[in-house]
Parts: structure tokens; C-alpha cells; sequence
């Protein structure tokens, strides 16, 4: 099983279209109950801290007309009427970013959408009397269409998507398109990225030209009787596998290191350092595509699916935002749990820029024991985290911040 990692030879053109300069900071500026309080309201009163605290782009939940409240069972895609608010309060939005200089990111579910009639076997598979009137040679197979069968994982219950069809991909490419030009999205998030072949999502942003893209490559880490692996080799493999299958022209969410992350703050710090010396991660082997977190809409907030340990959150951003990759911060962190953790966060944000920290930086693990982890990025920071005292040799390191088991020096 060989890994990709060619961030030293990448083809420049490619790499403009795909990742620009690899000092995105991104912000998911929602969580899974948004969709109560008149979210496009909120988040435009928010926009210039967003742009001073220093993040690039903004992931806004599902924008378009949807069968649920949380926008993940879309529709009507050229309704932008949603629960989120109103297309003219959505534009505004758009526009306070813009101003702020904060990219807005789609996010794009097109892995499967809610049919308006009944067709072929009964099911809701027909989507008459609205944009995109498809019929169910536009549904998979195996989830009650007449198309054929999937390219990917099923996402039960509702119509998947048949992406195999032509006519399906010139609509979809049409509507991302809008959503680019028209709309005023900059950036995109790909929903349920295992539904369909990562082939398509090339097409996808090759027809669309988003700024920035990210894919949500999500499945299991590999666990034993005793809990999580060490190895988790075969897993980051699994999504860079799926960026190779879109023609590495898209980042993808860094999983493993978030399950890797979240049980070594507590006490498992040596789990940081691969056998080869690297961050065990996508960040490890391909860190120009890899965008690293905590928690998101699907992990935290009220789902809690899989949540990172709310008591080490310091510990894994002091790591995020300084080590390579492309770190993204939650909005349930940032402005719901203390201004202190939005200040720290915002500190630890100002110093990745001013020290030039970016998606490619250099990284020496230095420490990697049960409760001190330690690595110098980029020849320029110094970090640590972890229970134990720890402080680097050398007086030209001095210490930029600290806080609850942490703390970062520059030169």
C-alpha cells in the first residue's frame, strides 16, 4: 500500500487551480441547530470577526430549498429559500464577506435529493414541477430508481443519485456554476464525498473553478478490542485515494488525525508520531491536502456522534493551527463556549500567520511520550502539549502564548 505525498513537485497550475498558497484558514460558521435561529441574520452581525480573527473562508450550511430543516435533504436546488433565512438575507451575507475579505463555501449535497412525486416502484424518485424535473433515470438502482447502480456507498432512505448519467452531470455542473457566478459562493465543501466516484467531483470543480474545495471522506477509523489502533495507515490511505480519485484538485477533512487526536490529549500523546517520525494523519503524508479539526455539525454539537473531549479543545487547536495542513476552527468552540477559548483561539490564529505557518510547513517531532508531545513547524514555532513541564533549548525561543496544558514559542 503506497501513499501519495508529492507536495515538493506539484505542478504549479495545478496546484493554483486546486489550493493557492496553502494558508487557508477555515471557519464551519454552523452547527446542526442553526437552523432555529435566523442564521444569516446572526452570522452577517459576526462577519467582521470572522475577517479580524483571521480566517479566509467560511463553510455555511446548505443554502438551497431542503425536505429538512438542516439542509442535508435537498430539493428544490435553485430555491435559495431555506430555514436558514431568505435568498435576499443569504445575498446579503454574502456581500458582508466579501467586504471582509472571508471566501463563502458551499456546502454541496449532491450525493442524493428528495424527490416531489411518486414513480417507478412507489417511491419518491420523480422531481417534477421544480428546477431540475428529473426523472427516475436520475436515481440509482439500488435506492428505487431506474438509473444504474451506485458508484459509491448508499445513503439510505432517500433517492441517491446516479452520477453515471450525462445529463445528470450538466444540470449539476449548471447549478455549481450559478452557485459560483451568479450566487457568489467562492469555495466548496463536498457532502457524503463516499456516495458517488471521487472522478466526478474532478468534474465537478474543473467545470465550477471553485476557489477552494474540501471533500468529507468519512469512515470508520481502524479500532481492536482494546480501542483505537496505533496503525492507521489503511485509513488516511483511504482518503488520499479518494483526492488522487479527484484528480487532487480538492483537499479532504483529515479524519485520522482527528481520531487520532481526540484519544491522545487524554494521557496517549506518543499516538502523534508515526513509525516514520511524521504526524500520524493525512497530514503526515499529504499535508497540502489535508484539512485538519476538531468537531464539526456531524461530531459535536447535538449529534455528538463522535465529539472531541471538551476539556483538552485548547490542546487540539494549539496542535491544529500549528502544525501543516489546513486548519478549520468550529463555530460551537469559537462563539458558543467562552470568549477566553475565542481569544486563545484567535491568538493561536495570529501567530500561524505573522510566523508564515502554512499547509506545507516543515515539522520535527521532537517529544512524543503518554503526556508530552513537542514538535518545532517550519523552523519558526515551538510547541508543546500535554501534563508534563517542557520548554525548548535554546534562548532565541521566546514563549508567544500558553494556557491549559499548552503553550507556543517563536523565534
Amino acid at each position: 500500500m503506497g501513499h501519495r505525498g508529492n507536495d515538493s513537485n506539484e505542478n504549479s497550475q495545478q496546484t493554483d487551480i486546486a489550493l493557492r498558497n496553502g494558508r487557508e484558514i477555515l471557519f464551519q460558521a454552523f452547527n446542526w441547530e442553526s437552523h432555529k435561529h435566523d442564521w444569516w441574520r446572526n452570522l452577517e452581525r459576526k462577519v467582521p470577526d470572522m475577517g479580524r480573527s483571521g480566517f479566509t473562508s467560511a463553510w455555511l450550511p446548505p443554502a438551497t430549498h431542503s425536505f429538512a430543516p438542516e439542509g442535508y435533504l435537498p430539493q428544490n436546488l435553485y430555491s435559495l429559500n431555506s430555514k436558514y433565512g431568505s435568498e435576499h438575507l443569504l445575498k446579503g451575507l454574502l456581500q458582508k464577506m466579501k467586504q471582509h475579505k472571508v471566501r463563502p463555501m458551499a456546502d454541496i449535497v449532491i450525493n442524493h435529493r428528495v424527490g416531489t412525486t411518486q414513480g417507478h416502484g412507489g417511491m419518491y424518485n420523480r422531481y417534477d414541477g421544480i428546477s431540475l424535473s428529473w426523472d427516475e433515470h436520475a436515481v440509482t438502482s439500488c435506492t428505487g430508481g431506474l438509473g444504474n447502480r451506485s458508484t459509491g456507498d448508499n445513503f439510505h432512505g432517500v433517492p441517491n443519485i446516479d452520477h453515471t448519467q450525462l445529463f445528470v452531470r450538466k444540470d449539476i455542473t449548471a447549478w455549481l456554476q450559478w452557485l459560483r457566478n451568479n450566487v457568489g459562493f467562492q469555495d466548496f465543501r463536498f457532502d457524503f464525498a463516499r456516495g458517488y466516484s471521487a472522478k466526478y467531483v474532478k468534474e465537478y470543480i474543473e467545470g465550477a473553478k471553485p476557489i477552494f474545495s474540501v471533500g468529507e471522506y468519512w469512515d470508520s477509523c481502524n479500532y481492536n478490542g482494546h480501542g483505537l489502533d496505533y496503525n492507521q495507515d489503511s485509513h488516511r490511505q483511504r482518503i488520499i485515494n479518494w483526492i488522487d480519485g479527484a484528480g487532487q484538485l480538492s483537499t479532504a477533512f483529515d479524519f485520522t488525525t482527528k481520531g487520532i487526536l481526540q484519544e491522545a490529549v487524554k494521557g496517549q500523546l506518543w499516538r502523534l508520531r508515526d513509525p516514520q517520525g511524521k504526524p500520524p494523519g493525512v497530514i503526515g503524508w499529504w499535508p497540502s491536502r489535508a484539512v485538519t479539526f476538531l468537531d464539526n455539525h456531524d461530531t459535536g454539537s447535538t449529534q455528538a456522534h463522535w465529539p472531541f473531549p471538551s476539556n483538552h479543545i485548547m490542546e487540539g487547536y494549539a496542535y491544529i493551527l500549528t502544525h501543516p495542513g489546513i486548519p478549520s476552527v468550529f463555530y460551537d468552540h469559537f462563539y458558543d463556549w467562552s470568549d477566553s477559548i475565542h481569544d486563545q483561539i484567535v491568538k493561536l490564529i495570529d501567530i500561524r500567520k505573522h510566523q508564515d505557518i502554512h499547509s506545507r510547513s516543515s515539522i520535527r517531532i521532537l517529544e512524543a511520550q503518554p503526556n508530552l508531545y513537542s514538535a518545532i513547524i517550519g523552523e519558526k514555532v515551538c510547541m508543546k502539549i500535554g501534563d508534563s513541564s517542557w520548554c525548548p533549548t535554546g534562548r532565541e525561543w521566546t514563549l508567544a502564548t500558553c494556557g491549559h496544558r499548552y503553550a507556543i514559542w517563536h523565534k
